[in-house]
């Protein structure tokens, strides 16, 4: 199956550049481009592709409008073109936020070293983001970011609305709270840490929304993210949430309610201090088969040395396999490992890994994934 693309920039030479790479790839093909928002709202309704390349600041329409016009009328998977700036990481979160699936760095030399390493990442984000179709609105909302911070016991038991249209200053919530698939493990645990990737900003977004300020565990949140992103998201993610977020930072002590975010481009440990666990940061990785900065399976495997097997290890969405060599070595520690379901997914790639090794033990719906959390501890 060919994919249909929607180039939308207001440069002309990036509209070219970026059409002559996704035409190289044998599954996509650009079937046109438009110059602002507005343009690519009408060329969306007589081309109807199957995915949009968006940049965010343009004139008569910036992205981000445009993105919440294409949720309005006719939903379909978009993928951000952003500075890696303070405020690129705002507008691209407000995206995500508004509706996109995920984003990528405006300059390919931010992408990977060489032009033909960055092309094929290119390439590949905007295929499988393709084949996601809509469902992934459908099941994966995007809660408002500025809802306020403390919410009522009442609102935490309810799932957070599905709508992919951002709510301002509101939160509402269906009449049925969301279910744990199965009852608590009666296992003890000190730690809960999550991994993700693509599609992971939404999706952690909506599980920590649920955890209560008397969370008892302390929380490690890793997302391949850049560094000039990870402080915007932590800042947003502790303006929505009961529980405390910051981006971590060299000597943090873990506390119970606290959510760490790793740094983008650089490594997060956690490392035994005493009777306290401490977050180390390295500004390089350890070893050169350490693909990812952060990495996922590096620091899941710190934990397993200063929490040995009392920890919820969590998967989310993500391309690629890393997690799945972490999880291994914390699940022969008798840690207990979940993984985000495939049709909640935006890419099934990171979780699928872990589930296909045999190394999670449960495979969970991202709706259900805040109750089945509660009712473990």
């Amino acid at each position: 199956m060919v994919y249909k693309v929607l180039v939308v920039d207001d440069s002309t030479f990036y509209r070219r550049r970026v059409t002559e790479i996704i035409n190289e790839d044998r599954e996509l093909e650009v079937v046109g481009e438009a110059r602002n928002g507005r343009d690519a709202i009408e060329k969306i309704a007589s081309l109807r592709p199957d995915v949009v390349t968006m940049d965010v600041e343009m004139p008569i329409m910036d992205g981000i409008s445009a993105v919440r016009e294409i949720m309005k009328q006719s939903p379909l998977p978009v993928v951000m073109f952003s500075s890696l700036t303070h405020h690129g990481a705002q507008a691209t979160l407000d995206a995500l936020e508004a509706g996109a699936l995920d984003f990528l760095p405006k300059k390919f030399e931010d992408i990977a070293e060489n032009r033909k390493d960055a092309a094929r990442l290119l390439c590949t984000k905007v295929r499988l983001i393709a084949r996601r179709g809509i469902s992934m609105r459908r099941v994966a909302p995007r809660p408002s970011l500025s809802t306020a911070k403390r919410l009522s016991p009442s609102e935490l038991s309810q799932p957070i609305s599905s709508s992919p249209t951002p709510v301002r200053n509101t939160r509402v919530a269906p009449s049925q709270p969301v279910r744990p698939s199965v009852g608590s493990s009666n296992k003890h645990y000190k730690c809960l840490a999550i991994g993700a990737s693509t599609g992971g900003p939404v999706a952690l977004q909506k599980v920590l929304m649920a955890l209560p300020s008397s969370f008892p565990y302390p929380i490690i949140l890793v997302q391949h993210m850049p560094g000039t992103f990870t402080h915007a998201f932590a800042q947003r993610l502790d303006n929505n949430c009961q529980i405390s977020v910051k981006e971590a930072e060299q000597g943090d002590v873990l506390k119970a309610g606290c959510a760490y975010l790793a740094p983008g481009g650089k490594q997060m440990l956690v490392e035994s201090s005493g009777s306290q666990k401490r977050i180390k940061i390295l500004e390089t990785s350890p070893s050169d088969k350490i693909n990812y900065k952060p990495s996922v399976d590096l620091t899941f495997g710190t934990l397993a040395k200063a929490f040995g097997g009392d920890v919820l290890g969590i998967i989310l969405t993500g391309m690629g396999a890393d997690g799945r060599e972490g999880c291994r070595v914390l699940k022969g520690l008798g840690a207990t490992i979940w993984a985000q379901d495939q049709a909640s997914c935006v890419v099934y790639g990171m979780p699928q890994a872990v589930a296909s090794a045999n190394i999670s033990t449960r495979s969970i719906s991202l709706d259900e994934i805040s109750s089945s959390i509660l009712a473990e501890m």
